[in-house]
Order: structure tokens, then sequence, then C-alpha cells
């Protein structure tokens, strides 16, 4: 892949997180519109999620993202993206997080890091794999004893 396809990679995923930090800043799933989102996911972009964990499952085009995010509220009071290593720029893209996040239904915290892969295709994501370390202590963190 080119540097100049690598930049525009880059820019998509970035350009992305910020959509998304104001999106959830906002509200989120109904009180936020999703159209800002919009622009960065291919019609067609694929979500997998792991099947354990509240909003487990496959989720696909604009409306599965939309409910993916309406599902993510319903679990976390807040998810905060602490800290960002881009270990790969040309797509598929790797990137690490560290998620600070409150479970809405506990009150729990929970601190995890998440490993992204995000394929960008002319200009837009099309698939995006997040693998987690322990999806059980997520679980464990929104169930009520």
């Amino acid at each position: 892949m080119t540097t100049s396809s690598t930049t525009a990679a880059m820019s998509v995923l970035k350009g992305m997180y910020a959509a998304e930090a104001e999106y959830l800043a906002a509200g989120g799933p109904g009180s936020a519109s999703f159209a800002p989102l919009a622009p960065f996911f291919a019609p067609d972009v694929v979500l997998h999620q792991a099947s354990a964990l509240p909003y487990g499952g496959v989720w696909r085009g604009h409306k599965g993202m939309e409910q993916f995010f309406l599902a993510m509220s319903r679990t976390w009071d807040t998810f905060e993206m602490v800290d960002q290593a881009f270990l790969a720029t040309t797509s598929p893209l790797v990137v690490l997080t560290d998620v600070r996040a409150r479970a809405r239904t506990t009150g729990r915290k929970l601190d995890f890091p998440i490993l992204q892969t995000i394929t960008v295709e002319d200009g837009r994501i099309t698939e995006v794999r997040p693998f987690y370390w322990d999806t059980a202590a997520i679980v464990d963190a929104c169930s009520p004893c």
C-alpha cells in the first residue's frame, strides 16, 4: 500500500474516532444523530463482536452500526479510550486501545485493552474485528450479582 493510501486509511480511522467521541459526548443513541458517523462506514460495513459480550454478535450496514451503538449505550455508562497505539497503519489497520469504562447496570468500573483490526477500502471502513483479552471480566462487570 502506498504512503498516500496509508495516510488516507489513518485519516478515515482518526476521523471516525473523533466523530464517535462527539456522538457519545452528545448522549449517544436517542440523543445524538448517527449521521456524522455514517460517512466513515461503508454501507455494507461488518462489525464482529465476541458473542459472549452483552453487545456481541455480527452487526451489518449502517443500520447495524446504529443498533450496535445503542447496545453499547445500554451496556456502558462511560466508555473512554484512554490510550491508543496504531500498530499497523496499512489496511487492515491494527489498533491497541486501553479502555476505561463504567457499566450502566452495576456502576462497576473496568479498565481493559482491545486490539482491533479495521479494514478501510475506498475511504470507508468496511470491517471491524475487536479482540478482547477477557470477555468474562466484561460480562462480570456488567452483570448484577
